[in-house]
């Protein structure tokens, strides 16, 4: 993606200052597509290949959050063109600088910082008081080919036929690295069923740490990238996927896990074993995003995690 925004970035630049923006200037570049920003307050994104009507849907998704009052900032869609056959939105500019570019954590330090730790609960309060809203039911999650909630009232159960399509996409590639897969499936199934009824509130569902923007003191004024697993559930969901995924990688990962675990039941009032199978389920429905054989990283994450949800040691 950043050698499509260094082809067209003269290209973009002469046409955002036609259109009176008169400093535009490259700002980032992803796998979505490429950002400049235009004027204080306002940034253009130039998207490659996302279709409209996904795109309308995720402007009403984002309307639905930003029309709550929240401690931090989150994207809004102000406009949108088509441009030679590209896609451009318009969009309100996200202030602060993420807590680290990449989601992997190098740093020794065994324990995370308390202004880290308060930060996350802030944002974890905060979308818990979005209410979940039509259009972010009608979200499909990254991986499956239909809206989560379709066919469901309650949000386990949208979950738990979630678990089943996942297990099906390539449960034997994940069945070679979890013994007992199979029965595993059907006791997460089982226990989602048996949830009892909650809130239903907004869910961003990739809270890594490039996604919160903090300022210098390390308060969040901004959360972005929505869409990985956004939908419309129980905010425990949200608790138990950022404790799981805020370190991923680094050299005390599992002890980041458990402590942000623990931090979330005791301070947001969610029972620990629902934030633990919430996190078993982000693990059966997400395993193959990136490859369909096993050989990336986020599949070993998975599978270790599913190992220890069910008391097996990791293979040799």
């Amino acid at each position: 993606m950043v050698e499509y925004r260094q082809r067209h970035a003269d290209e973009w630049l002469a046409h955002f200052a036609r259109r009176g923006h008169g400093s535009p200037r490259p700002l980032a570049a992803g796998v979505e597509g490429a950002v400049y920003r235009l004027e204080e307050g306002l940034v253009a994104k130039v998207w490659s290949g996302r279709p409209p009507a996904d795109l309308d849907l995720s402007r009403r998704v984002y309307a639905d959050i930003a029309r709550h009052p929240l401690p931090f900032a989150t994207p809004e869609i102000l406009d949108t063109e088509v441009h030679d056959g590209v896609l451009v939105t318009y969009e309100r500019e996200l202030t602060g600088s993420p807590f680290r570019p990449q989601p992997v954590m190098t740093s020794s330090e065994r324990d995370l910082p308390p202004t880290e730790t308060a930060a996350l609960l802030t944002v974890l309060r905060a979308l818990a008081t979005v209410p979940g809203s039509e259009a972010m039911r009608r979200l499909a999650v990254q991986g499956d080919d239909h809206p989560l909630w379709r066919g469901h009232t309650r949000f386990p159960d949208a979950l738990a036929a979630l678990v089943r399509r996942a297990a099906h996409r390539h449960g034997d590639v994940l069945a070679a690295h979890v013994p007992g897969l199979s029965a595993a499936v059907e006791r997460v199934v089982a226990s989602l069923t048996d949830l009892p009824g909650s809130p239903v509130t907004a869910i961003h569902g990739d809270l890594v740490p490039p996604n919160i923007h903090v300022d210098e003191a390390s308060r969040p004024t901004a959360v972005l990238d929505f869409g990985f697993f956004t939908t419309a559930g129980d905010p425990a969901f949200e608790a138990a996927v950022t404790a799981a995924v805020w370190d991923m990688y680094g050299p005390h990962a599992e002890h980041h896990a458990a402590t942000l675990t623990g931090l979330f039941a005791r301070e947001l009032g969610y029972p620990a074993e629902t934030l633990v199978l919430y996190q078993a389920v982000y693990a059966l429905t997400t395993y193959d995003l990136f490859s369909s054989d096993g050989s990336d990283g986020h599949f070993r994450w998975c599978a270790a995690l599913l190992r220890r949800h069910s008391g097996l040691r990791d293979r040799a």
